[in-house]
């Protein structure tokens, strides 16, 4: 679940964050409730995945994700932003073990990685990971050797090390949290609760 997302460019005032460029507090309500309907430019990938079942939904200014029983890829749900360095922050709420919120940042215009996969940032209840896409896994040489199962074990294992981060970092079940994630150059750097928690 998350509440209020909030999308930032920076140094462009001398405001905290720089220029606000998107903001959605979800406070909307859906004309029925048999698929996904977010609103406000945002899409979802429960058709393709999910046969349609929704995922995604609207209630108490907050909006509310699962993946369905029997979807063949954990629930997406899109927005396209234009910026470089910047800041996406939200309020999110994990409810159950094993519940994760994974920011996936791609560009689509990119087509040296499999769906323009640049990086993630991923957060769960017991850590935070870090994956960088666009020179690891996602590159589509890379990839494709993986799937053909011709990537050498110390090739894999050395991207393992290379291109993914974990750091260990606990917070509350069922609770509300504040999340910051700051893009600078090729850093990229994840807050939670007002605490720097890491940096990949």
């Amino acid at each position: 679940m998350q509440q209020a997302a909030s999308i930032f460019a920076a140094d462009t005032d001398d405001k905290k964050f720089g220029e606000l460029i998107f903001h959605d507090d979800f406070e909307r309500t859906e004309s029925q409730e048999l698929k996904d309907e977010p609103g406000n430019g945002w899409t979802t990938s429960s058709d393709k995945t999910a046969a349609g079942q929704k995922q995604v939904d609207l209630r108490d200014g907050a909006m509310h994700m699962h993946t369905a029983e029997g979807a063949n890829h954990a629930a997406s749900t899109r927005h396209e932003f234009s910026f470089e360095d910047g800041t996406v922050g939200m309020r999110f709420k994990l409810d159950n073990d094993g519940d994760r919120l994974q920011l996936n940042f791609a560009d689509m215009k990119l087509k040296s990685v499999h769906a323009g996969h640049l990086f993630d940032a991923v957060v769960g209840l017991d850590k935070i990971q870090f994956e960088d896409k666009k020179t690891g896994f996602m590159d589509l040489e890379i990839r494709k050797a993986n799937q053909a199962g011709t990537l050498s074990a110390g090739k894999k294992s050395e991207l393992l090390k290379t291109k993914r981060k974990t750091v260990v970092n606990e917070i509350s079940k069922g609770e509300w949290h504040d999340l910051l994630v700051h893009v600078d150059g090729e850093k990229i750097t994840i807050v939670i609760d007002g605490k720097p928690i890491g940096d990949f």
